[in-house]
């Protein structure tokens, strides 16, 4: 179910109680929400995530993406929310780990890292970055 992006970074899509388990299992320490509250009647809601995660020992954040696309400030809290797990292991979710990976790039994008790079750890993953590519081009352009 959890797609590696890089050594620390998985993308997912929606998860449950039962896997914040299997997300503690891998070691990771930070769970990021992406996904908007009431986006889907079958989806578990934010706040049961949040809890589960928090008693397994797992921070956890909620950065949601609508599908109008992404802000800077998206964005930004994206790189604050790397940042804060460090070298521990995060998983980032969505409906299909999507919204979550195209994020990820987009932080990683404005922190400096290769888009090249970042396009192989996505496809590697099964995720396209395609869709953010001049966005994504502007963040790595400004962040050099």
């Amino acid at each position: 179910m959890f797609r590696q992006l890089t050594a620390t970074v998985y993308a997912s899509p929606q998860i449950g109680v039962a896997q914040v388990a299997e997300a503690k299992a891998l070691g990771v320490a930070l769970i990021v929400n992406n996904r908007p509250e009431g986006e889907s009647a079958d989806q578990t809601p934010g706040p049961e995530i949040a809890d589960a995660a928090r008693s397994a020992g797992i921070d956890y954040v909620a950065i949601p993406v609508g599908h109008s696309g992404f802000s800077e400030a998206q964005v930004a809290a994206m790189r604050a929310a790397l940042d804060r797990a460090g070298k521990a292991p995060v998983l980032a979710y969505c409906r299909s780990g999507t919204r979550s990976t195209l994020l990820w790039a987009l932080a990683e994008a404005d922190a400096g890292r290769d888009p090249a790079e970042l396009g192989e750890c996505a496809a590697g993953a099964g995720y396209d970055l395609a869709p953010i590519a001049p966005l994504f081009d502007r963040l790595a352009a400004r962040a050099r």
